[in-house]
C-alpha cells in the first residue's frame, strides 16, 4: 500500500483528498492545511486522516512514500523540492511552477533523485480526451489543420494570478498532449478589467503556432456570460468538437469538408464542400480526477513515467510564460526555446 500526504484541502485539495481516501493501493495517512476552519469542515469526514497545519510534518515524515500538493502555484516549487529531497514521489496541481528556472530545477532533481514527478494535468486523463487522441492517432480526422478552445465563465475572480495562468493549462497541455508536438512561438493579448489596480488580466486570448503551420487558438475569462468548455478540432478529412459541459454527448464527428475535384468541362481543379453524417461516440463515465489520482499510485508502485510527467509540466510552463511575456508586449511573438 502507497502512503499519501496531502498538503493544501481547499477549493481543489479536498477534491484529491476525497480520491485518495477512497483509491485501492493507497492509504491517506495525513493531511495539513494552513487554515484551522478547513481542517475543523473536512476533519469529521475523514476520521482515518491524520490532520495538522504544519506541511513540514508531512514532506518529513518517513513513513509517508509520496506527497500531493494542492496549494497555491507561488507554493509549488520550495514543497516539491523539499518532498524530493525528502526522498518523496511528488504529484503537484497545475502549474508546475511559476518560474521556468524553477520548473527546470525541479525536473531535474526529480530524474537526479529517481523519484516520480506528476503534474495534474486533468484534461490529459479525460476520457473524451483519449478517445478524440485516438481519432487523430488513426487518421480519422486525415491532417490536422488547426485547433481551437474556450474555457469561460462568470466565475470566480483570482486576484493573484491572471486568467491565462489560471484556466490555460488545462487546453495547453490538452493540445500539446493530443497532437504530440511542441508550438516554436506564441502570441497573446488580454484585458484587466475587473482590478485594473492589480494588472490581473481577466480575458486572455493565446495562439500557439506550429513548425508545420498548425494553429492551435485558446480563448480563457471569468468575465463572460457563458459557462463553455469546449474544444474544436479541424482536419483535412473531419472535425471534432469535446464539449465538456455536455453530461453525455461529449464528442461530436463530423464527416465536413472541403475536397479538390476535377472539372471535365475546363479540365481544372476546383474545391468542393462536403456535407456527411455526424458520429457521436460512446464515452465512458469515468472520473477524470480519479483515473489521474489512480496514475499516479500505478506510477508510485511501478516506478514508471506519468504521462503528465515533470517534463510535461515544464512544456506548459515554458507556453505559459512566452504567453505572459507577449501578453504584456502586447501581442508580440513570442518564441519558445
Amino acid at each position: 500500500m502507497i502512503k499519501i500526504g496531502l498538503v493544501g484541502c481547499g477549493a481543489w485539495g479536498k477534491n484529491l483528498l476525497r480520491n485518495f481516501a477512497n483509491l485501492p493501493g493507497c492509504v491517506l495517512v495525513s493531511c495539513c492545511d494552513e487554515n484551522p476552519k478547513q481542517i475543523e469542515k473536512i476533519c469529521p469526514n475523514y476520521p482515518e486522516v491524520k490532520f495538522t497545519q504544519d506541511h513540514k510534518e508531512i514532506i518529513e515524515n518517513p513513513n509517508l512514500d509520496a506527497v500531493v500538493i494542492s496549494t497555491p502555484p507561488a507554493s509549488h516549487f520550495e514543497l516539491s523540492k523539499s518532498a524530493i529531497l525528502a526522498d518523496k514521489d511528488v504529484f503537484v496541481e497545475k502549474p508546475l511552477v511559476l518560474k521556468v528556472k524553477e520548473g527546470e530545477e525541479l525536473v531535474k532533481l526529480a530524474e537526479e533523485k529517481k523519484k516520480i514527478l506528476m503534474v495534474g494535468h486533468i484534461m490529459e486523463y479525460h476520457a473524451a480526451t483519449l478517445k478524440l487522441k485516438d481519432y487523430i492517432t488513426k487518421g480519422e480526422l486525415g491532417e490536422i489543420l488547426y485547433l481551437y478552445s474556450t474555457r469561460v465563465n462568470l466565475g470566480k475572480v483570482r486576484d493573484i494570478e491572471n486568467a491565462l495562468w489560471s484556466f490555460a493549462p488545462h487546453d495547453i497541455s490538452m493540445i500539446l498532449f493530443l497532437l504530440e508536438k511542441e508550438p516554436v512561438s506564441v502570441t497573446a493579448t488580454g484585458q484587466c478589467y475587473l482590478q485594473k489596480n492589480k494588472g490581473v488580466e481577466d480575458v486572455a486570448f493565446m495562439t500557439m503556432h506550429f513548425a508545420d503551420g498548425v494553429m492551435a487558438h485558446i480563448h480563457v475569462s471569468w468575465l463572460d456570460p457563458h459557462k463553455d468548455r469546449k474544444l474544436t478540432v479541424v482536419g483535412s478529412k473531419k472535425m471534432a468538437v469535446f464539449d465538456d459541459t455536455q453530461s453525455a454527448e461529449k464528442i461530436w464527428i463530423y464527416d465536413k469538408g472541403v475536397d479538390t475535384r476535377l472539372d471535365y468541362n475546363t479540365y481544372g481543379e476546383y474545391l468542393s464542400l462536403r456535407f456527411g453524417d455526424i458520429l457521436i461516440p460512446k464515452i465512458e463515465t469515468a472520473e477524470p480526477l480519479r483515473s489521474e489520482c489512480q496514475h499516479f499510485i500505478q506510477c508510485v508502485e511501478k516506478r514508471k513515467h506519468p504521462r503528465s510527467d515533470g517534463r510535461d509540466g515544464l512544456r506548459v510552463l515554458k507556453i505559459l510564460d512566452a504567453g505572459e511575456r507577449s501578453l504584456k508586449m502586447g501581442g508580440s511573438p513570442v518564441e519558445i526555446k
